[in-house]
């Protein structure tokens, strides 16, 4: 029984051949860390998800054989080129154009990957990604982690939901293909309110859902929180107990680019579970097959 749309089918169908993801780090920052909306980034963040990306440096075409190098063995020969630190289009366009159409026009480039905020999409740089998806496919992904406003001022994600349907409705206009980001285990939130947030991103029009569990991590005021006792990380039953709820709230066709995450060990605090990828990767299939979980069972509820 096929559970859920994944990422690997989808790019199978797409491409007709295996396609593995190239994290590239611009070299950017972000709106809540310059001073622009705050100096603190959000309260998770230690380093922009970026702990695995290979910096661009002067040279996308260098930058891009050193990430080729990171995945050697994995038996692809097409890439999509993934920007994955902080905000991808927090930038000035004439740089974000340089940048970007120097990385869709390498051979080996199939697709490009933006990882962005809602509200740095002004219309020059929605221009420059309509223009670069003519070229080869253009995805963004797009940091909600959720739909609730109390958990979104804890988190210090600093825009309001609307920006995010606005974004969405923009990007779907253009042609573009949009992923949206969702943490599970945020302080506060329920197993209704995380399946609320899932069943919402199903219904946005975004075509891809990414579903990340909450790492606390060194470094970060999530860190000082979870230490003075005031929330708990879930446990692995928990995590894939709302995760079965928020795969079937979403619809069949939607695909599913995550069901976990891994920060970087040696600054994991908790849960420390979660640092053994491919036993909770395990446990999610048993669970899965179990529960007998299907896709968009419950989308229409």
């Amino acid at each position: 029984m096929t559970h859920y749309r994944s990422l690997n089918a989808m790019l199978r169908e797409t491409f007709g051949e295996k396609v593995y993801k190239l994290a590239l780090d611009g070299g950017f920052t972000c709106p809540t860390r310059d001073g622009t909306l705050d100096t603190r980034g959000c309260v998770f963040c230690a380093g922009g998800s970026g702990d695995f990306s290979t910096p661009v440096g002067d040279s996308v075409p260098e930058a891009i054989e050193r990430a080729k190098a990171v995945v050697a063995g994995k038996g692809a020969e097409k890439y999509i080129a993934y920007y994955q630190s902080y905000t991808g289009t927090y930038a000035p366009v004439e740089r974000l154009r340089r940048l970007y159409q120097e990385t869709i026009l390498h051979p080996d480039v199939a697709a490009l990957s933006v990882a962005t905020r809602p509200d740095c999409l002004g219309e020059e740089k929605l221009a420059l990604l309509a223009e670069l998806n003519r070229i080869k496919p253009v995805w963004i992904e797009l940091g909600l982690q959720t739909i609730h406003p109390d958990t979104a001022r804890y988190i210090r994600r600093s825009y309001e939901l609307p920006a995010f349907d606005e974004a969405v409705e923009k990007l779907r206009g253009a042609g573009i293909g949009v992923i949206v980001h969702m943490i599970l285990g945020l302080p506060g939130e329920t197993p209704d309110m995380m399946e609320q947030t899932a069943r919402y991103i199903g219904r946005s029009g975004a075509e891809g859902i990414k579903l990340q569990l909450l790492h606390v991590l060194e470094g970060t005021d999530l860190a000082a929180d979870y230490r003075a006792g005031l929330f708990e990380t879930m446990t692995l039953e928990a995590y894939i107990a709302v995760l079965e709820r928020c795969i079937e709230a979403i619809p069949a066709e939607m695909t599913v680019h995550r069901l976990t995450g891994d920060g970087a060990k040696r600054n994991l605090i908790a849960p420390l579970w979660s640092a053994d990828k491919k036993h909770v990767l395990n446990e999610i299939s048993r669970a899965f097959d179990r529960d007998m979980v299907r896709q968009g069972r419950h989308a229409r509820d």
